[in-house]
């Protein structure tokens, strides 16, 4: 196994963690824009609309999505700049 790849597992598994913290903060934002309330639908909230359920599912996978890519790309980044090589 190259070292980079060694080098990248830890830091990939801390990247993973802080982007889940990331997008879920992010998501509570945008939902409060979008529906002007706190809570995000869960699937089995009975008061809540398919509508809404929908599209917090959508956005927060969205979210999550664009912020996973983010960090990771950032995260191989920093480990090409300290080792020389790319962490594939």
């Amino acid at each position: 196994m190259k070292a980079s790849k060694i080098a990248y597992k830890p830091v990939g598994l801390a990247l993973g963690a802080l982007s889940g913290v990331i997008a879920g903060a992010a998501f509570k934002q945008a939902w409060k824009i979008i529906e002007g309330e706190g809570d995000a639908p869960d699937a089995t909230d009975e008061d809540r609309t398919w509508k809404q359920i929908l599209l917090a599912a959508a956005i927060q996978g969205a979210i999550f999505a664009v912020v996973k890519a983010s960090v990771d790309r950032s995260g191989a980044v920093a480990v090409r700049r300290l080792t020389g090589t790319w962490p594939g």
